[in-house]
């Protein structure tokens, strides 16, 4: 008998026992790492609400920080021709 057949009968001989004894490992493997990926998504996600929460205070105080937009006077309106009307330095 070749030297390559033994391991091959061995191997087949062995292998419904190692599936039997795998399969279980296996499954917990991939049940852990199912867990980690839904804990880490949602841990994204949370990180991602706070940001846009974060975000989204930051632009409030920045537009309450901001002066008002100025309005339209005879003094300041635009001229016929697009041109806006030179200002007089208020004294």
């Amino acid at each position: 008998m070749p030297i390559a057949v033994v391991p091959v009968l061995i191997g087949v001989a062995l292998a419904p026992m190692v599936k039997r004894l795998a399969r279980p490992v296996l499954r917990g493997a991939v049940k852990t790492s199912v867990g980690i990926a839904y804990e880490v998504k949602q841990a994204a996600s949370e990180v991602g609400e706070e940001i846009t929460d974060l975000s989204a205070e930051i632009v409030a105080e920045m537009a309450a920080k901001r002066e008002p937009a100025p309005v339209a006077t005879k003094k300041n309106a635009l001229k016929p021709g697009g041109r806006a009307a030179k200002a007089k330095p208020a004294q």
